[in-house]
């Protein structure tokens, strides 16, 4: 490690298309509507598993401003081109009442693919998520801050829960997406690997047996990613609104530095058994900001507000030299106004005591989820 990785960022984002008269997800749009949308955006507006889906992926950005500027654009694209044909995207991981069972799955080989492996599990699948990219150039190194970065994983999806209804049912939980998620094979926090070659020895063993196609199809909460020298972090819900989006970009990439600047000291974040990270997780499904994880150097619970404070101080002095600490010290405002998940049922909530049927309650959440989803699109500015 001669130089410093490069720490580039890149965001992927899915959304959920919506009628707007119905508010109900539309299980099968216009194919102009999608065809329009990845040709206008040069091949980053592309169909997912469902065909009421969609993924955003910005390009390899120098910086979180970039990546949050090329993200606005294309936001701003979809919701244009929704618009006129009467539908509108949703950044969230869950739609509040549609049923999963009516959704039809995109007409694509390695779809078709993922249905027959998958079978009940694939077919519940509507849900959404967020993915941030960090370019970091040597093979061992991305294995190595993949094993200290998993400590991080619960406080990353706390922090992005937006998922807190499912076909019409508060669900109790703040990111009901990850126990949809964790039904299918090697998802969940990573396996912990010496080097790069400890890793591709087992991964070949997978791909020779014909367990798996190739690495893509391991869909832990972060990974080396299986085509770019990035690191990819996966647990996130996504983002209803995009300064969410760009502040926890700026978190993963801080803490990436941060972590890296503690190796070239000889240095390391200790690693924990996966089994406390899990509870941790749980928690962080379950409570998202409003509870408490376990601090595990401390081995007592603490109150996450109180970890967010330590997130900052241990990583403003990276985010200062990426340029990123404004995102960064959103921190603060997403605690002080909650996730989306906090939101969404704060709405419902408000809807029900002035009289609205469950219905309707949830027709609010979803208008409410589509004005946040293209608010603040400054890209122009950036």
């Amino acid at each position: 490690m001669s130089s410093e990785p490069p720490f580039s960022v890149g965001i992927e984002e899915e959304y959920l298309l919506v009628k707007r008269e119905s508010r109900d997800v539309d299980e099968n749009p216009p194919p102009p509507l999608l065809e329009e949308c990845t040709r206008r955006s040069g091949g980053q507006l592309n169909p997912r598993f469902l065909r009421s889906q969609l993924e955003a992926s910005t390009r390899p950005c120098r910086s979180v401003a970039e990546a949050k500027a090329d993200l606005a654009r294309l936001r701003t694209l979809l919701a244009e081109v929704a618009g006129r044909f009467g539908r509108a995207p949703i950044a969230a991981s869950t739609h509040p009442f549609a049923k999963s069972t009516r959704q039809i799955t995109t007409e694509h080989e390695q779809f078709f693919a993922l249905a027959n492996e998958m079978q009940g599990a694939a077919r519940r699948l509507m849900v959404c998520g967020m993915h941030v990219h960090v370019g970091i150039d040597d093979d061992d190194l991305r294995v190595d801050l993949m094993n200290q970065l998993s400590y991080f994983v619960p406080h990353l999806l706390a922090l992005s829960c937006s998922s807190p209804f499912w076909e019409g049912e508060r669900t109790g939980l703040m990111s009901f997406r990850m126990t949809l998620f964790n039904s299918l094979p090697r998802t969940g926090l990573p396996e912990r690997f010496a080097s790069h070659a400890e890793l591709r020895r087992n991964l070949d063993m997978l791909i020779r047996n014909g367990v798996i196609e190739d690495a893509s199809k391991m869909w832990w909460d972060l990974r080396p990613n299986p085509h770019f020298p990035a690191l990819e972090v996966r647990v996130m819900d996504s983002c209803t609104s995009i300064e969410d989006a760009a502040c926890l970009a700026a978190l993963i990439v801080s803490l990436a530095r941060r972590l890296y600047r503690l190796k070239r000291q000889n240095r390391s974040w200790r690693i924990y058994p996966n089994m406390l990270i899990a509870e941790n997780r749980w928690r962080a499904m379950r409570y998202s900001v409003d509870g408490e994880l376990l601090d595990l150097a401390r081995g007592e619970l603490v109150a996450f507000p109180q970890l967010v404070a330590e997130l900052i101080a241990l990583t403003r002095e990276d985010a200062a030299e990426l340029g990123c600490l404004r995102e960064l010290e959103h921190l603060e405002t997403l605690l002080q106004r909650g996730t989306s998940a906090h939101r969404q049922i704060k709405i419902y909530e408000a809807a029900r005591a002035a009289g609205a049927s469950g219905r309707e309650a949830l027709q609010a959440v979803v208008d409410f989820l589509v004005k946040e989803t293209t608010a603040n699109l400054d890209w122009d500015a950036e």
